[in-house]
Formats: structure tokens, sequence, C-alpha cells
């Protein structure tokens, strides 16, 4: 249970108890169940011989289940070939695709237990991945955003454009508004509330240089994780760069890969990241891609967790869930 709820807070940035919890728990239930069905669907072999010939991205957070991310690296130990944001790049540059079943390892946000508990996994097994950082967090004791406000809301902060709704609205308000309005929403949450949310230990920039020497690679997540959609010009370039020279002078070297919050693709975004020199950008729209990126700043990720299923995350690796996804999506449209 504690995993399911820490899962939830990570994917959607809410912070979730009493009946939200078990919302949390029904649903993973039910999407592990549907990932177990869809393991012995008669399409999965034609589905794992296709995402052979494609490259499959993994879009983690934290690692909450040290021995299920475990299981997880053992499964593509056997079904995959894990290769580096580095041969990424070669394959790029070189215009040759990337080896058959290559599956790339990359963490948003950075949570310390990236440093903590994926890391000593991924050691062991001498698999390569990549976190992606937002810098004004580093070397701070700040909790993410999305998890602050859900805290200040549920002890007794208020914001204008918060009073309508239910709760478990509340991220999906924050992330719709103008960047403008949801920075202003946040310091009344934090002004009205009658407690402050606790402290959370976030990587400094020596804990990024450790990742970095145990075959994590470091990529840029803008500074403070907006919606990029929501930014005016002059904020979108602000958050890239920011936190670009940030990275350059904590690591030594520039930083080559980007990260979209929120995973949708922002052509502003990418005009900044091209000028900077970067040359891999990252969505999480939970597709596979091509072995051979087509669009380098555009590389489709698989969104997985440490708490998912074994069965499912082979379904989720041969991409028929996610393809049942989106037909369940458009079916319902």
């Amino acid at each position: 249970m504690h995993g399911d709820r820490r899962r939830e807070e990570h994917r959607h940035g809410t912070h979730l108890d009493g009946g939200g919890r078990h919302r949390a728990a029904v649903d993973t239930e039910q999407q592990d169940a549907r990932g177990e069905w869809l393991r012995f669907a008669p399409v999965q072999p034609l589905f794992r011989a296709l995402a052979a010939q494609r490259l499959a991205v993994l879009a983690y957070h934290g690692v909450t289940d040290h021995r299920s991310f475990g299981a997880q690296l053992d499964r593509l130990q056997r079904l995959a070939t894990p290769v580096s944001l580095g041969a990424v790049l070669q394959a790029v540059t070189e215009r040759r695709p990337l080896p058959p079943r290559s599956v790339l390892v990359t963490f948003d946000d950075a949570d310390r237990s990236v440093l903590t508990h994926a890391l000593p996994a991924l050691d062991a097994r001498g698999i390569p991945a990549t976190a992606f950082v937002i810098s004004e967090l580093i070397g701070t004791e700040r909790p993410f955003w999305w998890h602050e406000a859900d805290f200040l809301a549920r002890h007794g902060g208020r914001a204008r454009s918060l009073d309508c709704g239910h709760p478990s609205q509340l991220l999906r308000r924050l992330k719709a508004m103008p960047d403008p309005d949801r920075r202003r929403s946040l310091h009344e949450l934090r002004v009205s509330a009658d407690r402050r949310p606790p402290r959370q230990e976030q990587l400094t920039p020596a804990d990024l240089l450790a990742l970095r020497d145990g075959g994590v690679a470091i990529g840029n997540h803008t500074q403070g994780h907006p919606c990029l959609g929501r930014c005016d010009d002059d904020t979108v370039r602000a958050e890239i760069t920011g936190a670009h020279e940030a990275l350059t002078r904590w690591l030594g070297e520039p930083p080559i890969a980007f990260a979209y919050p929120d995973g949708g693709h922002d052509v502003r975004a990418e005009t900044v990241l091209q000028e900077l020199g970067y040359r891999l950008g990252f969505l999480s729209d939970h597709r596979l891609g091509p072995r051979l990126p087509s669009h380098p700043l555009q590389i489709s990720r698989l969104q997985v967790d440490s708490t998912t299923s074994t069965r499912r995350f082979d379904t989720i690796l041969s991409g028929l869930e996610p393809a049942y996804r989106r037909w369940r999506r458009q079916a319902v449209a």
C-alpha cells in the first residue's frame, strides 16, 4: 500500500490519504490485472517481435520498491539490450540504428531514491541510465511543488483560483493555469496554510557527480518543472537556460539531453535546445520509437514505475499495453 501511495505521488504529483489511497490501490490492481491478461493475449508474441525493431525508453520517477525494480532490471537483461545515453547519441550522430531490443532507462525529477535505490541496482547489473534534473531543487530540502501544493491545501491553504472543485483536481487545475497564475496560487497557499510542508532532502551537486561516475548520465529537466505550454516565451527560455548553466557549472560539462516537463513537446523549447547544442530530447508519450530516432529532440518514452508487476512490465516493453491504452481512449472518445 505504501508503494502504491508513493507511486501515485511521483506520477501525478498528489499526496493520497483516506479514500484517495484506496483509489490508488484499486487503480494499480486494475492496471496490473490488465497486464496479466494482456501478457497472454494472442497478439503479445507479435508485439514482442515488432518491439525488437524499436527503441524502448523507460521513464521512471523515484524508486519506491527496490525489489520490484530489481526484478524489472533482471527482465531487461533477459529480454532486451540496455543501452546508454551515449549509445543513443552515437546512433543519431552516425545515422546507424541501435541494436535490436534496445532499452534506455531514464528517471525524471531526480528524486533522491535514484541515488539511494536505483544506482546500486543498476550498478550491480551493469545497466546504464539517465536522470533528468530539476536544477533549482539541487542542494535544497524543498519538496516538489506539486507535493507542496497538496500538503498546503490539506492544511488550510487557500488560493482564489482553487476555491472550487474537488481536492483531487488540485494538480490538474494548477497545471492548466498560465504559469504566472500557478506561481501566484502557490504563493497564496503558502501564505494562508497553517502548517509548512515537511522538508524533502534533494540531491546535491556532489550526488550528481556520484550518479554520473556510476553510469547515470545527467540531463536537463528545467529549473522548476513548469508546464512549458503554459509559459510565455521568456519563461520557457529562462527555465531551460537557467538549468543548463547550473548543470554545466556542477558537472564541468554541458548536458546534451533534455526531458520535457509533463512529457509534452514544445516548439519554443526545442528552438532553445537547438541554440544551446542539445542533441537529444525526450517526451513521455507512452510509445516505442524507432531504433534510429527520426526526431532526436522528440524521442518517445514509455511510462513505467518501480512497483509495476513484471507481467505488466512485459506488455509495456512490447508496446501492447500502450497500444491497448490508446485504443481504449479512442473507443471512449
